[in-house]
């Protein structure tokens, strides 16, 4: 094994990717799915998707070792790559040097919004147990706020920006896609994934402002 890939450097990046994938892209995933069923109302969301997965065998196991400790690792050492960035984004314009500052940025920008989201959620929960008993209404009274409800977009776009492209960064990294071709064509179908992505989440978004809140749709 060369020494370069033997270095701390090298190895953590490579987690750093993967974690980006698995288990934080995996889960980002599921929550925009999950929160889609926002559509069918109240009844429905708080029932079948808070109620579901508050009963799931060992939650604070996946919720902190399986979620939390990788998404901080995963913003941790996104903050280290950071500081250390050479790209020059007005310097050199090709396409490859943006994406890289795109992914830099939208990082911070989501790292905000995750914390202000868990706060607004999952510890407003804790303290309060009827935000979790009625979480629909309680997203609902939020987002019926123009303001908070564009943070929410910004903050989802994000999330599947940040994903997608990180996503299409990591094949390159691993040595999935290696030629110019394959990376143009992976990178097209990353996009269009995290169009799906970012469709569903919208929908999710508008569900919580446009379904029923008695029962399903």
């Amino acid at each position: 094994m060369s020494a370069s890939i033997a270095s701390p450097h090298f190895l953590l990046r490579r987690l750093h990717s993967l974690f980006g994938i698995l288990p934080v892209g995996a889960f980002l995933a599921f929550h925009l799915w999950e929160n889609s069923q926002s559509r069918f109302g109240a009844e429905h969301f708080n029932r079948e998707v808070v109620g579901a997965l508050a009963g799931l065998n060992y939650l604070p196991f996946i919720e902190i070792g399986l979620i939390a400790l990788p998404l901080l690792l995963h913003a941790l050492y996104g903050l280290v790559i950071i500081g250390g960035g050479r790209a020059e984004p007005l310097r050199y314009s090709y396409l490859r040097n943006r994406l890289y500052w795109l992914q830099r940025i939208s990082g911070i920008g989501l790292l905000v919004f995750i914390l202000l989201h868990v706060g607004m959620t999952r510890m407003a929960g804790l303290v309060d147990p009827a935000i979790h008993a009625d979480l629909f209404g309680h997203m609902r009274a939020a987002l019926a706020n123009p303001w908070v409800f564009g943070f929410y977009l910004v903050g989802l776009w994000l999330a599947v920006v940040h994903f997608a492209n990180g996503l299409a960064t990591a094949a390159i990294s691993w040595g999935l896609t290696t030629s110019a071709m394959a990376q143009r064509r992976f990178g097209w179908l990353c996009a269009a994934g995290g169009l799906l992505l970012g469709a569903i989440g919208t929908h999710g978004l508008v569900g919580y402002l446009t379904a029923p809140v008695g029962g399903g749709a």
